[in-house]
């Protein structure tokens, strides 16, 4: 499948037409937006069921084949906050907090757009190593630690600790690393019982999760004032340099074209859901328009339309 080709699979792909149509809706003034409970049980959902397939595939993983992928999951976990802060801070003049904010956003990962890899992957016939959900999991936390340790370092009063409790007993990381454990203990005939819910319908469910998805990024950044232009640059240069990043550190390691691609477009994501949670907790005076504007209506549809599959052509041009 060439480069080209690549591209327009993803474009045309459910998932990213039904991100755009929940962003179009929102430009269109529609009221096409899912009710809150139905929002927080799709998330559930998903998080849940990428947990349980991923503890699934690593019954078959030798702890030897996981040690250096891991490593440089945390390796980008400590150098993109540490990059993003400086950038901030020296390059944008942003405030403290803020870069902080950013900082802390960018060094974590967005599930939703890990998953849409995965989609892409499996419809584009890539294969993905199964442990690579482990990974997301191992990259939720340093990011954001490193991030918040950065601003208390610069200043007293820091509740990192207090944050850093949000992170670790947050429900995406309690739902990965359940769903994680999960899959590993249940046994075989189990796991094929539950298999239709949690594999089969994943795909559909995805789709109306991302339909949301595409409404409240279009709102996010229709109501975001503090995204000034240095922001957004830095929004749309850094899943490219990130992404880059995590491609080659993937290929290093020796994962396959598809988990090297996967590993980079972790990279190249910022959180919406584990950071805000964390920054609204050890930095209170933080604007959460500026760090949660730009990862979520900068840098993940720049990521799901683009990034996606420019990371997996990067690749798979590294891999040949």
């Amino acid at each position: 499948m060439d480069s080209l080709h690549l591209a327009v699979e993803n474009l045309t792909s459910p998932p990213v037409l039904a991100f755009v149509l929940g962003a179009l809706a929102v430009v269109l003034r529609s009221d096409l937006r899912l009710p809150d409970p139905i929002h927080t049980w799709l998330a559930t959902y998903l998080l849940l069921a990428i947990g349980l397939k991923g503890g699934h595939a690593l019954r078959g993983v030798s702890v030897g084949e996981v040690i250096a992928p891991a490593g440089a999951t945390v390796a980008l976990g400590i150098v993109i906050p540490i990059v993003v802060f400086l950038v901030a801070r020296r390059v944008l003049r942003v405030e403290l907090s803020d870069a902080g904010s950013l900082a802390a956003h960018y060094g974590s990962v967005s599930v939703v757009t890990f998953t849409a890899a995965l989609t892409f992957a499996a419809a584009a016939g890539f294969r993905v190593e199964g442990f690579m959900t482990s990974l997301v999991a191992l990259l939720e936390v340093p990011g954001i630690v490193v991030a918040l340790l950065l601003v208390s370092m610069r200043r007293e009063g820091t509740d990192w600790r207090g944050a850093i409790h949000e992170v670790l007993t947050g429900r995406s990381v309690l739902l990965l690393v359940g769903g994680l454990v999960i899959g590993v203990v249940a046994s075989e005939a189990s796991f094929l019982r539950v298999e239709p819910f949690f594999v089969e319908l994943f795909t559909g469910l995805l789709v109306l999760f991302l339909l949301d998805m595409g409404a409240t990024a279009a709102s996010r950044l229709k109501e975001s004032r503090g995204l000034r232009p240095g922001v957004v640059m830095l929004a749309l240069g850094a899943p490219i340099v990130f992404g880059t990043l995590g491609v080659v550190a993937g290929s290093v390691v020796g994962l396959s074209v598809g988990g090297a691609a996967v590993l980079g477009t972790m990279a190249a994501s910022a959180s919406y859901i584990a950071a805000p949670a964390a920054v609204r907790t050890a930095l209170p005076d933080a604007d959460p328009g500026i760090a949660l504007g730009a990862a979520l209506g900068v840098t993940f549809p720049f990521n799901l339309a683009i990034g996606i599959p420019l990371l997996f052509v990067l690749s798979r041009a590294i891999g040949a």
